[in-house]
């Protein structure tokens, strides 16, 4: 079993910035690909960020040059870097990560762990 850990949510104000962080209760090298997803009241869960073991990354298009996603294996800690927010970001963020092996989340339909869960507010 894998906890994984998230903290960097909160208020910001439309064009800020905010980095999310996600930390597994193991080592990330056990761990494969991982990612980010967003669920927006109403609105189905969508896949933001994913990242591989090697750190190849795919964006949602709707955050494609605003959002990077950085696996740093000595600090065992997946970062979601946000700059110029807008208010439609305004979601509960998970993160999600895979086994070896497993794509659940760079296909942006699962994961085999997750995260509880940390509420971004981007107000207008």
């Amino acid at each position: 079993q894998v906890h994984l850990v998230e903290s960097g949510g909160g208020l910001v104000q439309a064009g800020g910035s905010l980095r999310l962080s996600c930390a597994p209760s193991r080592s990330i090298f056990s761990i494969g690909i991982m990612g980010w997803y967003r669920q927006a009241p109403g609105k189905q869960r969508e896949l933001v960020a994913a990242i591989t073991s090697g750190h190849a990354t795919n964006y949602a298009d709707s955050v494609k040059g605003r959002f990077t996603i950085s696996r740093d294996n000595a600090k065992n800690t997946v970062y979601l870097q946000m700059n110029s927010l807008k208010p439609e970001d305004t979601a509960v963020y998970y993160c999600a990560a895979d086994l070896p092996g497993h794509r659940q989340v760079v296909a942006g339909t699962g994961g085999d762990y997750w995260g509880q869960g940390t509420q971004v507010t981007v107000s207008s």
